[in-house]
């Protein structure tokens, strides 16, 4: 089978693509360059920087098998750096991985792969795909629960769960990167990628400022009667359940409990404000079903380190559904996915909305 890696230059996805060499595809290796090089400098950070497509590049030439670089600046700017900052003047938190992952590596490098003659499209994310007896494809949970990253595919389709392979996904940490080493990759030891590739000193406010300055409007931090205790630089420095970086004295610890750019006002209040039983998902995709129509009992997962909890879904007009946990939750997000599991298959998931 002709199998096209997207290989980012890290240990994941050249172990995936070693093993699916060693097992007899025909493998061909696909880096994409996200930004302009051509100065030599590094305009994002610690992922697909030149030195990660020179890693790609030699990994591939170890393994044997043939390597190129896609040029998906103008995509990635449009569909992943501009929603960021977007989401970002709106008062929602973004999931850039995400997009990252269904509108590039999924619909565009898709695209592309099915341009060269491939079947499948493989990457380093630790997922697995199975298909059902009826033909259905399932997403599922990585083998490894710390490295799991199913969450950040949830809005992966049929079409593109049936070109799609997680060669890495039933393996832990510690056995890909023996791996590795066992094949001789010269990543074996590289650390992982930990912050958002293009902001690499974890600073988004200034990113997201140097991108759309309009956004430096100073206005009031405000308590929930609405009185006033203090002020802000833009509510692009904040996010939903922030404690830290307030710049506000109280008797006991305050945290973001709303933002509202029509305002310009952040509202903060207790901890215990912060917990939640409801939310509405916007633009959903159901995976393992149709839209279900009648309450189903799912778990929830709400942020990427969010340890899924029961509850019950059902689907709303205009691609939105309703959910309710059985407990409530802390910091509920805008901007952050809801994904829905039933033990570690994704039945679906959608973006959370701001409440009205």
């Amino acid at each position: 089978m002709k199998i096209v890696v997207a290989m980012s230059g890290g240990v994941d996805s050249s172990v995936a693509a070693a093993l699916l060499a060693k097992a007899g595809h025909e493998v061909i290796g696909v880096s994409m360059q996200l930004y302009d090089q051509r100065d030599g400098k590094a305009a994002f950070g610690n992922c697909c920087t030149l030195d990660d497509l020179q890693d790609a590049r030699r990994v591939a030439s170890d393994i044997g098998i043939p390597h190129y670089i896609m040029n998906f600046e103008r995509q990635f700017e449009e569909t992943v750096v501009s929603n960021f900052v977007r989401e970002y003047t709106v008062g929602r938190t973004p999931l850039p991985c995400t997009h990252c992952n269904s509108d590039l590596k999924f619909s565009t490098l898709l695209d592309r792969t099915l341009g060269l003659g491939a079947e499948r499209v493989a990457t380093g994310h630790y997922a697995r795909v199975e298909q059902r007896a009826d033909g259905r494809y399932m997403l599922k949970r990585g083998a490894d629960p710390a490295k799991d990253q199913s969450y950040f595919l949830f809005s992966l389709n049929q079409a593109q769960l049936s070109h799609a392979t997680f060669p890495v996904g039933g393996l832990n940490k510690m056995q890909v990167r023996d791996e590795a080493q066992r094949l001789g990759l010269r990543v074996a030891g590289k650390p992982d990628s930990q912050e958002i590739c293009f902001i690499p000193d974890g600073n988004y406010a200034k990113f997201i400022s140097s991108k759309n300055p309009s956004v430096m409007r100073k206005g009031n931090i405000v308590d929930q009667t609405g009185s006033c205790i203090g002020h802000h630089d833009g509510v692009h420095h904040f996010t939903i359940g922030q404690r830290k970086g307030l710049g506000i004295s109280a008797p006991t610890p305050l945290y973001v409990l709303k933002l509202s750019p029509q305002t310009n006002t952040v509202v903060v209040g207790p901890r215990t404000q912060l917990e939640q039983t409801e939310l509405t998902a916007i633009k959903t995709n159901w995976i393992a079903c149709s839209a279900p129509t009648e309450w189903m009992q799912v778990r929830a997962q709400i942020r990427h380190r969010h340890t899924a909890a029961p509850g019950r879904v059902r689907e709303l007009e205009n691609g939105q559904a309703e959910f309710y946990f059985d407990e409530p939750q802390l910091a509920i997000t805008p901007g952050q996915a809801v994904v829905f599991y039933d033990n570690d298959t994704v039945i679906g998931g959608g973006w959370i909305d701001a409440k009205s």
